[in-house]
Formats: structure tokens, sequence, C-alpha cells
């Protein structure tokens, strides 16, 4: 079973628009356009490491459709734009707003 690093994975998600927001675990909201979205993942507090169970448990709550894109979203082939527009497709979040110009 592999082994995949927090430290790592926390720094991921924060690249691509999560926001951490401590609770009794460590919780981490997607934030869209500065707007709480409601995907959102956590860890555990003092956790160093973690295996593919909770792999797949975390992909599930972002949202991804499988493992290769979970491992992008870490290793960070994965762009933020990339991430977006997934849950856009899947639905978990909806499109932003056109920005009006003055």
């Amino acid at each position: 079973m592999a082994v995949y690093h927090t430290s790592k994975f926390i720094a991921a998600i924060k690249r691509k628009g999560f926001v951490p927001d401590k609770t009794h675990h460590n919780m981490f909201w997607y934030y869209l356009d500065g707007k709480k979205t409601s995907v959102r993942t956590r860890t555990s507090h003092g956790e160093k490491e973690f295996n593919d169970g909770l792999m797949a448990e975390r992909r599930k709550q972002i949202g991804l459709a499988s493992k290769e894109q979970m491992l992008d979203l870490i290793e960070c082939p994965l762009s933020a734009d990339d991430l977006q527009q997934i849950l856009i497709e899947s639905g978990r979040i909806r499109e932003p707003e056109p920005k009006l110009k003055d």
C-alpha cells in the first residue's frame, strides 16, 4: 500500500484554492472568487502520512473522479484552473460569474 505525505497534500491543495479552517480536524474549504464553496476535505492534527484508503476518501470529498486526478493534484500537474474546471464539470461548483467591465 502506498503512503503519501500529508504536508505535501496540504501544500498542494492550498495552491489550488483551498483555505484552512481549524476545527477539531484541519478542515480545508475550496474558495472560488473569494467565496467559500461546499467543497472541502480534512486532515487530522498531527497526521504526517496517509494511505490509499484516506486518499480515496479525500478524493471523493474534493470531487475528483480518479486516483490519477488526485495524484496530479498532489504532484501539481493539475493546475488551479484545471481543478476549477473539473469541479464545474462534475457539478460540485458553479461557473463563476463573468466580471463586469467599467
